[in-house]
């Protein structure tokens, strides 16, 4: 009888013991997430659609360009591009030519890209905003040119011929910084369709003696006394996954 007292006494010390910790770590019922969620990284390579059908459409212009970005974390993408263009245009002056030119060269932007848009799993279309430095490397040739003459004893109507001799500007460059806003959107599985609107700022400009550039490959069109010009690309690309990595859950915070 006594050893089952001495049982009992130590059963029911257990007891208290057991619900006293019970108590004070109160068990949570909610729902939790156990799904391992995993996002591919990888590379991003297209080409700009625009200047294709520009190419076509235009006799006076030849262009492309390559694009491509590259994952580097959840909302970060190291982003580049690279192409070649050659545009032939003229000035005018009350109507008149009055010179012609032909700009080409190459050039290449380097940045990087944030991506604002906040997917639902299983998605990966972005809105992003980006810089980069970009570098062009080009000629000039000026194929004619005429100019005006206060005497009008020789050309009463119309301007005076200078030359119609090409004059060759070699070995110019020009570097600029860009803003950068832009779209893309997942159309089938690993291809984009995308757009962006680019906002350049010229740092360097090698003028040519007796000429000034009027027009930069990548950079598109200067304005006189403005260092400001617009661009923008329309790209179709592919997306090349190479691994991926399992997204780290939110830690939320203790219940009460």
């Amino acid at each position: 009888m006594q050893y089952m007292s001495k049982y009992f006494t130590s059963f029911f010390l257990l007891f208290c013991v057991v619900s006293g910790l019970a108590q004070s770590n109160a068990i949570d019922l909610s729902q939790k997430d156990t799904v391992t969620r995993k996002y591919a990284y990888g590379l991003r390579v297209g080409i700009d659609l625009s200047r294709p059908v520009l190419s076509f459409t235009d006799e006076n212009y030849t262009g492309f360009e390559i694009v491509g970005d590259y994952r580097l974390t959840e909302k970060w993408f190291l982003a580049a591009e690279l192409g070649n263009e050659e545009r032939t245009q003229d000035e005018d002056l009350s109507g008149e030519i009055l010179y012609e030119y032909t700009t080409s060269g190459s050039y290449i932007k380097a940045g990087a890209d944030y991506n604002t848009y906040s997917n639902w799993y299983g998605m990966r279309n972005q809105i992003t905003v980006g810089g980069r430095y970009a570098f062009s490397s080009f000629s000039q040739t000026l194929n004619n040119f005429k100019f005006f003459n206060s005497n009008r004893f020789f050309s009463p109507d119309g301007l005076v011929v200078g030359s119609t001799e090409e004059i060759q500007f070699e070995n110019l460059t020009a570097s600029w910084l860009e803003f950068v806003v832009s779209l893309k959107a997942e159309l089938f599985a690993n291809i984009y369709i995308g757009v962006s609107i680019r906002l350049g700022h010229l740092v360097t400009n090698t003028d040519p003696d007796n000429f000034r550039n009027l027009w930069i490959p990548g950079f598109n069109r200067v304005t006189e006394n403005s260092k400001w010009g617009v661009g923008y690309n329309y790209s179709l690309s592919y997306f090349i996954p190479l691994y991926k990595k399992v997204k780290p859950k939110k830690e939320e915070p203790p219940s009460n």
